[in-house]
């Protein structure tokens, strides 16, 4: 049983804000109410689905929490309580009231979902989907990933991984509507999806269902690109340089024994495959250039508003104006298409058979309308060159992650496997029918650079500690 609702929302909006994955951290949260509760599972444990409504300043968001209760919690679950310990009281089985948690740490009781979904059922709103075709085991465990991210993904043996949308948008999560029509179109590069989990419309209207949930393929033997590429780094930094500064410059980072560039070139080539595939699920679309000059003014007012909320970033703000005063100025008809949106080392797997691209759902802290927007595929190009400029400096901001050089020298070897590494990506993507980077120099940059300003606002709202990695490289761009 839960507690009475005062109690479950107070507890709830202690909880929240500790989350990594709620992202409202840069404000208090003005009240909290509870929007759709299920059970899901009876008995002692329990399990709940829960939509909480947020609510901060003028917005409103939901988040969903599969919240479990136990009248005895162990010690592996401990971590994942919700609220302190209850008193004693009346309305447990042993006299006191069941104790709350975050479900997803519970495997007793997450195996519900895949039930759910092999079952095709529906639970209240709740309605479990299940790709054509697909087979589901029931009889897997499960263990949530600990990586950082704004959902929370379980692994089911060797076998699925269950991808939880926390924070939700309206509508059909652009994660599954990508993700389901790249796998009916058969593209190599991403996992099969499976099934999903969806909830129906709260108003009982003819509105589109809202996706929880995602089930898809794990690829037990992929190792994830930002992992390879700072393991690369690290032996980069570890490779001992002839003395004499003025000889860095002339350096290549092939010297060092976990060259990266191959697998850049590689990944580069996928990545224009996927970007066709999508071209051909979805459609291309061109735009005039009245919506070209239209997007490059939209940059330069972000600019102008995160040069306000980080002041650190105004030093660069003439040179970033500079790439998207040239954009407006050469603006002509732009094809656009679907595209992945957040694209970066972290979104992609090396397997044993070739990358595979993730998580299409677009830049966390854009609204839905924005990271449904079509786009030119160069912007995915620009986040995963700023990709490598994150994992050629990451190392550096880590107290002694690096040799001790001179700041100047520290840099001048990011650089140098950056550029390195952004080559090899560029002329992967160009050689399997990308639209060429080196011809298309003021478009790219312009993205580059705009994806820059989005991840300085977004490293000082949630992650400040990495804020120098966007500012290093943007010292070394825009000079």
């Amino acid at each position: 049983m839960l507690p009475p609702e005062g109690v479950l929302t107070r507890d709830l909006a202690e909880w929240l804000p500790r989350q990594r994955w709620f992202g409202g951290k840069d404000g208090p949260i003005d009240h909290l109410t509870i929007g759709t509760t299920t059970q899901l599972l009876t008995g002692d444990p329990a399990l709940h689905h829960l939509v909480l409504d947020v609510h901060q300043n003028t917005t409103t968001d939901h988040y969903q929490l599969l919240l479990g209760t136990r009248h005895h919690l162990p010690d592996r679950l401990r971590h994942a309580e919700i609220g302190a310990p209850p008193e004693d009281g009346a309305d447990g089985a042993d006299g006191t009231r069941a104790r709350l948690y975050d479900a997803v740490y519970d495997a007793d009781l997450t195996r519900t979902l895949l039930d759910g979904l092999a079952a095709e059922a529906s639970v209240g709103p709740l309605r479990f989907r299940r790709a054509g075709g697909a087979g589901i085991r029931t009889d897997l465990t499960s263990l949530p990933i600990t990586t950082e991210q704004s959902n929370t993904s379980l692994l089911f043996g060797d076998d699925y991984i269950c991808k939880l949308f926390r924070r939700l948008s309206s509508g059909v999560n652009l994660d599954l509507e990508v993700n389901l029509a790249l796998t009916r179109a058969g593209c190599a590069h991403v996992p099969a999806v499976l099934g999903w989990i969806e909830l129906e419309p709260r108003d009982g209207g003819d509105g589109e269902p809202v996706t929880l949930g995602l089930l898809s393929d794990y690829l037990r033997t992929g190792a994830n690109g930002w992992s390879l590429a700072i393991a690369s780094v690290r032996d980069w930094y570890a490779h001992t340089m002839p003395p004499g500064e003025d000889e860095w410059a002339e350096l290549d980072a092939s010297a060092a024994g976990g060259d990266f560039a191959a697998e850049a070139g590689r990944l580069g080539a996928a990545t224009a495959e996927v970007h066709r595939a999508l071209a051909d699920a979805f459609g291309v679309t061109t735009v005039p250039a009245d919506e070209v000059r239209a997007m490059a003014a939209r940059m330069n007012a972000e600019l102008t508003a995160a040069c306000r909320a980080v002041p650190p970033l105004a030093p660069h703000a003439k040179a970033l104006t500079g790439a998207f005063v040239d954009l407006a100025a050469q603006a002509a008809p732009l094809p656009v298409q679907r595209v992945h949106g957040d694209y970066h080392l972290g979104q992609v797997l090396r397997t044993e058979s070739g990358w595979t691209l993730l998580d299409f759902e677009g830049e966390p802290a854009r609204p839905p309308a924005e990271r449904r927007a079509l786009a030119h595929p160069l912007r995915d190009v620009a986040g995963m060159l700023r990709s490598f400029e994150y994992a050629a400096r990451f190392l550096v901001t880590k107290a002694g992650a690096v040799p001790a050089e001179s700041g100047r020298s520290l840099e001048t070897r990011a650089h140098a496997w950056a550029a390195r590494n952004r080559a090899a990506f560029c002329r992967g993507y160009a050689s399997a029918g990308g639209a060429d980077p080196a011809a298309h120099a003021s478009l790219l940059r312009a993205f580059e650079f705009e994806k820059a300003v989005y991840e300085v606002r977004y490293e000082a709202r949630n992650r400040p500690s990495w804020l120098p990695v966007p500012l290093r490289s943007l010292a070394h761009l825009t000079s």
